[in-house]
Formats: C-alpha cells, structure tokens, sequence
C-alpha cells in the first residue's frame, strides 16, 4: 500500500495538485507512524551510537492488510467527522476540501 501511495503523490505532485499531495504524505507519515515500534520501558531515553554503524536502526512493525485497512478506514472516518462539524458550523470550504480527501481516500479503502 506504502509503495502505491508513493507512486501515486509522485503522479500528484507532477500534476501540481496540492490537495492530493498533502493528504497522499499524510497517508504516507500514517503507515511509517504505525510502523513504528514502541520503546521498551527499560531503556535510557538517550542512547549513544556511532555514526554510520547502523546501530541506530530500530525494527519497524510489519502491518498486515487488516492494519493498513483499519489505518485507512480511521483516517476516512476522522475527516467524515470533521466535515460533518464544518459543515454544522458554516465552514462551508473546508467541508467541501474535507469531501475531497475523503474520496481520495476511498480508492485506498476499497482496495
């Protein structure tokens, strides 16, 4: 999913379209923020590590289908929430721009 989300905001960046390009990075930082391992408890909050040794390299989570879905079906549902608030106060354009990524996200989703 990672590898089409990156093909697809090189395809939006050249077509100049920002709207799609901030949300396809957002998509993106999403999947390397679930990829992420948390820190073990028992560990300094700073450690010391040679440059270049590679020792500095953390493990990353590998997300199964079911997590990127879930990832991509919470996005979509915090800016359907969002544009549903804007809406009920008037912020009439940035419903409209929320309704916009929202369809974006639907290709993802329905995948």
């Amino acid at each position: 999913m990672k590898a089409q989300l990156r093909c697809d905001l090189r395809t939006a960046m050249r077509r100049g379209d920002k709207g799609e390009t901030a949300l396809l990075r957002e998509l993106v930082a999403a999947l390397d923020n679930a990829e992420a391992v948390p820190l073990r408890q028992e560990r300094p909050s700073v450690d010391r590590h040679a440059f270049g040794d590679g020792s500095a390299e953390g493990e990353r989570r590998v997300l199964t289908r079911r997590d990127v879905h879930a990832l991509m079906l919470g996005e979509m549902k915090a800016r359907l929430e969002a544009a549903a608030e804007f809406a009920r106060l008037g912020a009439e354009a940035r419903s409209i721009a929320l309704d916009a990524e929202i369809e974006i996200l639907r290709r993802y989703v329905l995948k």
